[in-house]
């Protein structure tokens, strides 16, 4: 037995409880809600913050959708639920911090629930947080971890932390540049297993797991001096996470094939980024060490 109506209501009070956390940290940015209908079915809320001390631009989104008929993008690993109807909910968020010290970060989790005609509902959950250094520091990318892993193993021992920290590792992987998109977190997809209601304490624990894996990074490094160059490639560095989130991320491409609200969806992208042609970093600089941990490596 699934409870649709649990799940949306954990989702929104998210949603508000990581707002307020954000406001507290920043000090003086404050979230803009955008409601919206969409027309297909459902809707949700989008918000925003812009131009804050702590944050250039931070947005969050709850989404409680639905369609007669699945997109491609779902369809093409679930082709038995072609043409069934469906209802989708979920957080999405991504942080993009000033200070290049501070890294971008990223957190999503969600619900999909499919009625093939005939058959028992199919449902799963997904989620999963990353992190996105440009200047990295051990101290950091261990904390992340260390609270990852604590999440995966409470809700299905080292077996679980293991797969999901590896399925992370392996989706946000820029195949093109050959690269991490950063040093991974936790990812999971199309989870049922266990029943409904440890899947959804799973979400519960990723979701709310976020805030202690991220306020001691803010805390530590969002005051952090920098200059100029710091501040290049960090806009440099972000054009990679741009690429990402077009080409390869599944959540990005369902909302744009479900008719999705297109402001809402590309939110996650930063309000600055730049490409250079043929751009090399400097051997043995700050920035050089950033490649080493653009591959997956152990950490707790």
């Amino acid at each position: 037995m699934t409870d649709i109506g649990a799940v949306h209501d954990y989702l929104r009070g998210l949603q508000d409880r990581i707002c307020a956390a954000m406001e507290a940290a920043d000090g003086e940015g404050r979230f803009a809600e955008d409601t919206w209908q969409r027309a297909e079915g459902g809707g949700g809320r989008s918000r925003v913050m812009k131009q804050g001390r702590v944050f250039e631009q931070a947005g969050i989104g709850f989404s409680d959708v639905r369609g007669a008929t699945m997109p491609p993008s779902a369809t093409a690993h679930r082709p038995e639920l072609a043409g069934a109807p469906w209802r989708a909910m979920g957080v999405s968020l991504v942080f993009h911090p000033r200070n290049p010290y501070l890294p971008t970060t990223h957190m999503n989790v969600r619900y999909f629930e499919a009625r093939p005609e005939g058959r028992d509902p199919v449902w799963w959950f997904g989620g999963g947080f990353d992190l996105t250094p440009f200047y990295p520091f051990d101290e950091d990318v261990v904390h992340w971890h260390a609270v990852a892993r604590r999440i995966a193993v409470e809700h299905g021992g080292e077996a679980r932390y293991a797969a999901h920290k590896k399925w992370c590792d392996e989706y946000f992987f820029l195949k093109h540049r050959g690269e991490t998109r950063g040093v991974g977190g936790l990812f999971f997809d199309d989870l049922n297993e266990g029943g409904f209601e440890a899947c959804f304490a799973y979400q519960r624990a990723v979701g709310d797991g976020f805030l202690e894996a991220w306020l001691p990074i803010v805390e530590r490094r969002r005051d952090t001096p920098h200059g100029e160059r710091e501040r290049d490639f960090q806009l440099y560095r972000r054009g990679r996470y741009v690429e990402f989130n077009l080409v390869y991320d599944r959540g990005t491409l369902f909302g744009l094939q479900s008719g999705g609200r297109t402001e809402s969806i590309l939110m996650s992208l930063p309000p600055l980024a730049r490409w250079e042609y043929g751009f090399e970093v400097e051997a043995g600089s700050p920035e050089a060490g950033l490649q080493d941990y653009l591959r997956p490596r152990d950490w707790v």
